[in-house]
This record gives C-alpha cells, sequence and structure tokens, in this order.
C-alpha cells in the first residue's frame, strides 16, 4: 500500500492542486513559481536558505499548470471541519459524512466555497462526485449547500469563518482545517469515508538557468527535514514519506495519509477531474452561487414540511414533499449529458470565438432560470405539504 500511494503521488497530476517550479537567471539563485500561499512558501524559503547560505530562494506567486513529469512533494485529503464551541452553543452532533450535512438540524450552520473561485474547493467537489456519482453527488451538494449559510467568494473564508465561529461547519482541503486545529483554534477535522488523496507536485521547469541548485532545492523539499516542515501549524500537510520514515518526528494524533488512503472510498480520476473542470465550475455557480437564497428558501421550506409529517401523516402532503425535493435537488444536468465529449469539448473551447461563447451562455442561462423555476417550484410544492398536514 504504501509504495502504491507514493507511486500515485508522483505518477498523478493534481490539476489545481499545484507545486513548485523552478527556474532563474541569477547564478546561485532559485526561483520558485508556485500557487501556494506565503506561510507555506516563506516556511520553506527560510529553512533552506538557513541550511543552504549560497542559494537564495525567491517565490512568484502564480498558477501553475505544466503537463509534464512531477514528483510528489506533500500529500491531501477532503473532508469536514468544525467549530467545537459553535457546535455546541447551538447544539449539534459532530458530522462524520457528507451526507450528514443534509440533515434539517444543520439549516444555517454550513459553509462552503465555489469551484470556480478556489481550485481546492473543486477538487472537493469533484471527490464527492467521483465518489458518490454525478446524479447523488449533485443531489448532495444541492442539499448541503441549501442548508448553508454562505458560499465564501475565496477557499480561506471557509476556514477562517469556522476558526472565527462565523459558520459552524465548512467543507474544506485537510491542511485548512488541520492548520485551524494545531493552531490552537477550537476546531475539529473529519475525512469522511467517500474522500480522496491526492499529491501537491514539484517539478524543475525545462530550461532552468541554474538546475542543479533547482534540484538541491527540490532534494530537500522530499528529504525527511523538508518533509517535517510540514507538520509546521501554518503548512500543516501530509508528508509522501510514511511516519515511519520521519524519525518519530510525526505530532501525536496526525493524520497518517497512508491509513486515510486505505479506506478512501474515491479513486480520484484527474482526466475526468480535467475533461469536466468548467461544466462543474459554471453548473455550480448557475445554480447554487447565484441561486443560493432561492435554493436557501425551497430547503427551509422542504425540512418544515419534513418536521410536520414526521408528527402526522398524510398520503397527499407526502406525495407534495417528494415533488419538491424531486424539484430542488436534481441536477439540471443529467450523467448522460455530463459525460457527453461534445459537450464537455464546448465548455473547454476558446470563449473568445463567438459561436462557442454564445452556446456556452445560452446553456448557462438555461440553468440559471431552470434553477430560478425548480427551487420556487419545489418551495411552493413543501408549502402546499405543509398546509395539508395542518
Amino acid at each position: 500500500m504504501k509504495s502504491k500511494l507514493i507511486s500515485q503521488s508522483i505518477l498523478t497530476v493534481a490539476l489545481t492542486f499545484l507545486g513548485f517550479g523552478t527556474q532563474s537567471a541569477i547564478a546561485g539563485t532559485v526561483t520558485v513559481i508556485t500557487s501556494f500561499p506565503k506561510e507555506l512558501t516563506q516556511i520553506y524559503k527560510s529553512a533552506f536558505e538557513k541550511a543552504n547560505p549560497d542559494i537564495k530562494i525567491e517565490i512568484l506567486n502564480k498558477n501553475t499548470v505544466p503537463d509534464n513529469m512531477y514528483l510528489g512533494q506533500a500529500l491531501a485529503g477532503y473532508g469536514l471541519m468544525w467549530n467545537t464551541r459553535y457546535m455546541a452553543a447551538n447544539k449539534l452532533p459532530a458530522p462524520k459524512q457528507w451526507a450528514d450535512l443534509t440533515k434539517p438540524e444543520y439549516f444555517g450552520h454550513v459553509a462552503l466555497s465555489s469551484p470556480s473561485r478556489s481550485g481546492t474547493t473543486h477538487l472537493t467537489v469533484e471527490t464527492l462526485l467521483q465518489g458518490e456519482g454525478w446524479e447523488k453527488g449533485w443531489r448532495q451538494l444541492l442539499q448541503i449547500s441549501g442548508n448553508s449559510a454562505a458560499i465564501t467568494e475565496r477557499s480561506f473564508g471557509v476556514p477562517d469563518g469556522v476558526n472565527n465561529g462565523q459558520f459552524g461547519i465548512g467543507l474544506v482541503i485537510d491542511f485548512f482545517g488541520l492548520a485551524g486545529k494545531y493552531s490552537g483554534f477550537p476546531v475539529e477535522f473529519i475525512y469522511p469515508d467517500v474522500t480522496a488523496v491526492v499529491p501537491a507536485n514539484i517539478a524543475l521547469v525545462a530550461g532552468s538557468k541554474n538546475a542543479s541548485e533547482a534540484k538541491k532545492f527540490i532534494s530537500y523539499t522530499v528529504s525527511q527535514q523538508g518533509q517535517e516542515l510540514l507538520y509546521n501549524p501554518k503548512i500543516s500537510r501530509l508528508p509522501i514519506l510514511p511516519p515511519e520514515a520521519m524519525g518519530g518526528k510525526t505530532p501525536a494524533g496526525y493524520p497518517n495519509p497512508f491509513e486515510i488512503a486505505k479506506r478512501a472510498k474515491v479513486q480520484f480520476n484527474s482526466d475526468l477531474s480535467e475533461a469536466r473542470y468548467n461544466v462543474v465550475s459554471a453548473l455550480f455557480d448557475q445554480t447554487i452561487t447565484f441561486r443560493l437564497k432561492e435554493l436557501q428558501a425551497a430547503t427551509k421550506a422542504i425540512h418544515a414540511a419534513e418536521a410536520a409529517l414526521a408528527k402526522k401523516t398524510n398520503a397527499n402532503a407526502s406525495e407534495l414533499l417528494k415533488q419538491a425535493r424531486e424539484a430542488a435537488f436534481s441536477p439540471v444536468v443529467n450523467a448522460q449529458k455530463a459525460a457527453d465529449k461534445e459537450f464537455l469539448a464546448l465548455f473547454a473551447a476558446n470563449k473568445k470565438d463567438a459561436a462557442v461563447s454564445k452556446s456556452v451562455t445560452g446553456l448557462e442561462n438555461y440553468w440559471n432560470n431552470s434553477a430560478r423555476q425548480n427551487y420556487e417550484r419545489a418551495k411552493s410544492l413543501a408549502e402546499q405539504a405543509l398546509a395539508a398536514v395542518k
């Protein structure tokens, strides 16, 4: 299992969870091109320069999407973080699975970001979709989003909100939850069964001027000394080295990625994620981000009708509620369409092409309008169901 996971770390391209590239024309300088935050890169820069005073590290923050060979430098999974004080104050049980967040008791207590605004959120959403399947996965996403207090503008808005008690629960990549926990915030984090372990990658840019220095930096990041830096609370990522290779430096209770991978129900398909990247992002925004108020209203009405029916049975109300749930929580794009290569190619095509732009905009408008109509219909049906019970 260990060799298999390490092999996946080296060979699998995590398309939006990116690592380091290096090149520089200045002797003795390594330029690190990365999308990682300053809190992480500064720790590696300081530690490496201290160990190698003749080499200077420059950090250039930008999106990095090379297509060739990578080496896994760190690992990550996806799950749920929650504020323990918030949960106690609101008498909420700690969630264990994604599906738990569809329950009525979590209404207004959940936060997530949009996959179009956050690469880590996109991977989280894809993990759920791949683990549950397109139809079931979207039903869960719609119900969880209906229970949400907000769709944050940036991915770090979720962990920040959970850390400070603005939100109760957040859907996050693990290092957000672990960083909060190990930095002393009153938060916990759990990996649901439907999760995946994927690598953050590091690579040498072809044609680098100071290749020997760059290789030295790469070697440092995957050495035991470099891997120990991942335990820093500001980083809180999972090493590619197994715990027994870390010289006893692994903090007590720290997640073991090899154990997580053993029970994880998702073998993450990066090719599938890449092929439908734009479709998933657009569909989420048009039916959730831009229609959140309508989705929340429909979800609230459905919860109210369900609560009433739990106390008093009524066949007509049950049928109305079933129709309401179907209207609110069915994806506007079915699994067959989502697997259509021509459909996916359209969203991957150049949007500067007038015909492509017109087609994509037309579909997005249709999804948006359909979502609004579905949620309004669902709310009306749920209210009818509630009235029939009273």
